[in-house]
């Protein structure tokens, strides 16, 4: 998916790393209300883990909220068909936003969640997979 200035990205850039993946939309209170706790998250863990938010929304709105919320994390543009395909494929069957996805070094999802997920409960996730 490309990102806020168009350039198309892929997985493969982040392998050997293990990848949080968002689904969220700038419509969503829960998603936006996720966002400052996963900027730290990767503030924290550094280059060991990356976030990435896949938008199920379209490019102005994104530029518009990254304009007054500057996420330290790549923001990919799926637009609403393609994101919710892709989260359907990583176990999302119900379409539910948020959606987070924890894949290991590996390249292995090991971990789904559907709706709000708390700082702590994705530390519990996390955690264990950095000493693999």
């Amino acid at each position: 998916f490309p990102d806020l200035n168009n350039v198309s990205h892929s997985s493969k850039e982040w392998q050997g790393k293990i990848i949080v993946l968002n689904f969220w939309a700038t419509w969503c209170p829960s998603c936006l209300k996720e966002i400052p706790e996963f900027m730290a998250l990767q503030t924290q863990y550094g280059e060991k883990v990356q976030f990435v938010g896949i938008a199920l929304d379209d490019l102005e709105a994104v530029k518009t909220f990254q304009q007054n919320t500057v996420v330290n994390y790549p923001l990919l543009i799926s637009g609403d068909f393609a994101g919710f395909q892709l989260a359907k494929k990583l176990g999302n069957l119900i379409s539910a936003i948020p959606y987070s996805v924890v894949v290991d070094k590996t390249g292995q999802v090991v971990y789904r969640h559907s709706g709000e997920i708390s700082a702590n409960e994705l530390q519990t996730v996390v955690e264990p997979l950095l000493s693999k």
